[in-house]
């Protein structure tokens, strides 16, 4: 559970970091652009229930399921991808990239179920 807080800090300063000293957010192989689109496309709230469960043992609520797949799958990916790269984080990447992914298409199948026609 610790390890889970640590992750969820290291995210939110991450995105107070980025909108006061934004050089300092962004790795110089990533697009500037494409992080500061993504990065206020989603409330807070609901961007650490998802770093939560993919991160962690936490599960994204219906009305976050509807704002990740608003904010697209190119975003989620790059955020989640920025946070796994983390050197505390990397040698379960391939995991993290994994439930990434479960979460993306868990995410998009509720959406849909509860979208109207």
């Amino acid at each position: 559970m610790a390890k889970l807080n640590f992750i969820m800090l290291s995210f939110v300063v991450l995105v107070v970091a980025n909108t006061c000293v934004p050089s300092l957010a962004v790795e110089e192989n990533e697009p500037k652009k494409l992080w500061d689109q993504c990065v206020v496309k989603i409330s807070p709230n609901c961007a650490l229930k998802i770093i939560s469960q993919v991160f962690g043992d936490g599960v994204v609520s219906i009305p976050c399921c509807k704002e990740l797949v608003q904010e697209g799958k190119e975003c989620h990916d790059t955020l989640v991808k920025y946070i796994a790269d983390r050197p505390s984080l990397i040698g379960n990447e391939s995991k993290y990239l994994q439930k990434r992914d479960e979460v993306w298409a868990y995410c998009v199948s509720v959406s849909k179920a509860v979208s109207p026609a």
